[in-house]
């Protein structure tokens, strides 16, 4: 089974996803960082890919993605960062990258290398449904890489239902239909988890894009198996000495 059917079939509530850009604040971070958030029991951890046009991302995140890139981060020297990264690293691994360079890396080699240090699934915002069942799905199914689709407000019933039969990792739930970054309060967005956890779905469903404080992942919590946090963390990461004092300040922030 792979690791992220594992976590979720061991904790299905309050479950806690951090995402970060590789190469940030510094080049050789990625392994700190890692080693911070899992030191500090979080449950699962999206590695950033740093791309130029981040179309999703708000502005905190395409800063770093930006300082990573200037680092001289790529995928190829993070799949060398990761080489032996599953003989210290044992939570969920999920790459969060844009379609361009992975194209240019070539899908194919980019499964196989993924496979080969232990990551576990993807989230490729860009890539259509379509094209993921056509040509893609076949790919990461060899390799056991679980495929996650982003859902948001606008996002139909029918292309939900369709995520849902189509994948077996987890659903992420947009918290809105606008880029990453922190908010304050989650109440206008009531009615639409209310009707996304109503629809009986067979995978679970972690909420982002927004979730910065003790109030948004409390009502995160109400609504599905946990939030990821992004922005939030990146900042701590942009203004802390360490890997560990940034985790430790999230979580403080969050009051977890």
């Amino acid at each position: 089974m792979n690791r992220i059917q594992q976590l979720f079939k061991q904790k299905d509530a309050h479950i806690l996803s951090v995402y970060f850009t590789a190469g940030y604040p510094q080049l050789n971070d990625t392994l700190p960082v890692l080693e911070a958030l899992q030191e500090n029991n979080i449950d699962l951890v999206e590695i950033g890919i740093p791309f130029s046009d981040p179309m999703a991302d708000g502005l905190v995140i395409q800063e770093s993605g930006h300082q990573a890139l200037q680092n001289g981060m790529n995928l190829r020297l993070l799949f060398e960062q990761l080489t032996d990264v599953r003989s210290r690293i044992h939570i969920p691994l999920v790459m969060m990258g844009y379609l361009n360079p992975i194209l240019q890396f070539g899908f194919a080699e980019f499964c196989i290398e993924c496979s080969r240090v232990g990551v576990d699934g993807m989230i490729i915002p860009d890539l259509p449904m379509d094209d993921y069942l056509s040509e893609y799905k076949v790919i990461a199914d060899k390799y056991d890489l679980k495929f996650i689709f982003l859902i948001t407000p606008e996002t139909s019933e029918e292309r939900i239902r369709i995520i849902d039969e189509n994948t077996d990792g987890f659903i992420y739930m947009v918290s809105s239909a606008a880029v990453t970054g922190t908010q304050h309060s989650f109440i206008s967005r009531e009615d639409y988890f209310k009707r996304v956890q109503s629809m009986n779905l067979k995978n679970p469903r972690l909420i982002g894009f927004g979730v910065s404080n003790k109030a948004t992942l409390q009502m995160v919590n109400q609504f599905a198996s946990g939030a990821i946090v992004g922005s939030a963390f990146i900042k701590t990461l942009r203004t802390a000495g360490s890997a560990t004092e940034a985790v430790v300040k999230l979580l403080n922030q969050l009051s977890v």
